[in-house]
């Protein structure tokens, strides 16, 4: 079937207004911000809150929609990328179809509207990935990764907004929370445990390996569990289990058909003056130097593509030990949101007196909470 153009789905007045809109300058929040003002969510915050995303959600939205039309090698023309790009546009449409925010009773039907939002975007990312995969399928062979770097840029910058879009949103949402969790702003726990963030994560891990391969080695977590910083601990659970569960995937294969025992996956919570650093360490064989530079790229993975033309990307319990190689460059951007990073270290070989090559992956979290979001 062939794609639609822009201008048969939508009307030549919203094209317009989100161009125009996707020239607009982008505002930028803190975490310090989010949780500094969300602390008092009364009647007036909840109205300042309203009115500044129902201004700034459209240039958000309208910038990832121009260029979800624009991009290279006809990726702008896949099915699974013409959809994304109806999502944009129909959130944008309800966004400017809002009139102005006067009052609580309007700003309590703007919450309804963008928490409807959040849910139409729920399946981007697979959506998007899903575009990718049908882009390679009928891609020439001489094309290499190297020559993908101006789609490797865009899903950066795409995925970052998307990120701060759902984080504005979220948060906004859940201030309307009457009974919020102890010392929790929003989205925002303000007394956060990395320690027992790591934990809940690398259950959730194991008991995915588990399921794929019947068992899953151990994870041994070092820190201080008094420590507590302000974080978004879904954001931290998201980090925790993509490396958790790359690891335990890499020593459960290397070990599979071995009689000696899997090592362990060792996590090492560390708490500096102004970075919290979370260290993932396994033994299971390393990346070869070749595979490092495109870890955090939106091509590369060592697994079974799981995604497919009739992949239901509505339900919730598909999560796999290997999914379509996002998990890394999606983790480093949600550590740089918040001002942080990742980093991948590896050392690849075999058994070396019972010691066994692996791979480190350092987390770093701003504990500073003062940078500004990244405005791709």
């Amino acid at each position: 079937m062939a794609a639609k153009k822009l201008c048969e789905t939508f009307s030549k007045s919203l094209i317009d207004d989100v161009q125009r809109w996707g020239c607009m300058k982008q505002t930028g929040v803190s975490l310090r911000y989010m949780m500094e003002f969300g602390s008092e969510p009364g009647d007036r915050n909840l109205l300042i809150s309203a009115q500044f995303l129902h201004k700034e959600l459209p240039i958000r939205i309208a910038r990832r929609a121009i260029e979800l039309e624009t991009l290279p090698y006809g990726l702008s023309e896949k099915p699974a990328v013409l959809k994304v790009r109806d999502w944009y546009l129909d959130s944008f449409r309800d966004l400017r179809s809002f009139s102005e925010i006067k009052n609580s009773s309007d700003e309590k039907e703007f919450t309804q509207m963008i928490k409807a939002i959040k849910v139409r975007h729920n399946n981007v990312v697979p959506m998007m990935a899903l575009g990718v995969q049908q882009l390679k399928k009928g891609m020439d062979s001489t094309i290499v990764d190297e020559d993908l770097d101006e789609i490797h840029q865009f899903l950066d910058r795409f995925y970052m907004s998307r990120i701060g879009i759902r984080m504005l949103i979220g948060q906004h949402v859940e201030l309307h929370n009457p009974n919020p969790p102890p010392h929790c702003v929003g989205y925002i726990h303000t007394k956060m445990s990395p320690l027992e963030v790591a934990q809940n994560a690398s259950e959730d891990a194991r008991y995915i390996c588990m399921r794929e391969y019947g068992s899953a080695p151990d994870v041994t977590i070092y820190g201080d569990p008094r420590f507590t910083f302000p974080y978004v601990p879904t954001h931290l659970h998201l980090m925790v289990f993509e490396l958790v569960k790359n690891s335990l995937r890499a020593v459960q294969e290397r070990f599979v058909d071995s009689d000696k025992v899997a090592p362990p996956i060792r996590i090492v919570v560390a708490d500096g003056i102004e970075d919290v650093t979370i260290k993932v360490s396994d033994e299971g064989g390393g990346i070869p130097r070749s595979g490092l530079s495109k870890i955090f790229t939106y091509l590369y993975s060592t697994a079974r593509n799981p995604l497919d033309e009739d992949s239901d990307l509505g339900t919730a319990d598909s999560v796999t030990m290997a999914g379509y190689g996002y998990g890394l460059p999606i983790s480093r951007l949600y550590a740089r949101y918040f001002g942080g990073d990742l980093q991948i270290i590896s050392m690849e070989g075999y058994e070396l007196r019972c010691v066994y090559a692996g791979t480190d992956a350092y987390l770093h979290l701003s504990r500073l909470g003062d940078s500004q979001e990244p405005l791709p």
